[in-house]
């Protein structure tokens, strides 16, 4: 999930910053140290939006530099177990498909693409499923449900997806399973129906 956060923390600029506008100083700061960055807190740092206010300088004999209190707004990606996300397919090895998530790039493992068993071809970087005919190749969109969270700080993130559930997938995969859902319900409603006009007639014959 993108976030934008508001954060508080105190910044130094260094006198080669000094003659910029203290808000150019400290977006130039803040970009270089929290852009790219994952944190358990905030996930991956994508962008600093704006940077709200920054406070007057405190200056210590020991230092060149001035410190001051910033106010300023991030961009996040927080990826949290259960959501549902769309990506592009950006590469296909053996073990499985990288989708890429906006800024990150998760891991559907081979045994996740779909409820099928999935053949690897290797002369044309694809996966094929041999009962149902599905195919994954790179630059295909999907649609899948995160199930596995590692945010190891630094700039390092792993996300693990699965695309075996029913309404996941490619767009013609998920066009499939609704076919087969409404089926199944025209199905129950009919079942349903019949049920209700046989316990119709037998009420009708007690009462004859």
């Amino acid at each position: 999930m993108f976030k934008l956060i508001t954060l508080e923390s105190t910044l130094e600029i260094p006198p080669f910053l000094y003659s910029q506008d203290k808000k150019t100083s400290a977006r130039i700061i803040l970009s270089d140290d929290y852009e790219g960055t994952v944190t358990k807190e905030f996930g991956f740092i994508i962008a600093v939006i704006d940077v709200l206010d920054v406070g007057l300088g405190i200056v210590i004999p020991s230092s060149a530099n001035t410190f001051h209190k910033v106010i300023f707004r991030i961009l996040a990606f927080k990826p949290t177990i259960s959501e549902i996300v769309q990506g592009d397919c950006v590469e296909i090895v053996d073990f499985g498909a990288f989708i890429r998530l906006g800024p990150l790039d998760a891991l559907v493992h081979v045994s996740q693409i779909c409820d099928d068993y999935i053949v690897y071809e290797e002369s044309a970087y694809r996966f094929l499923g041999k009962e149902t005919g599905k195919i994954l190749e790179v630059n295909d969109t999907v649609r899948a449900r995160i199930i596995a969270v590692s945010l190891g700080g630094g700039r390092t993130a792993k996300l693990g997806l699965t695309m075996r559930q029913p309404f996941l997938g490619k767009k013609d995969w998920i066009e499939r399973d609704l076919e087969e859902y409404y089926k199944e319900e025209e199905v129950t409603s009919e079942g349903e129906a019949e049920e209700t006009e046989k316990k119709t007639a037998s009420k009708k014959k007690k009462k004859k």
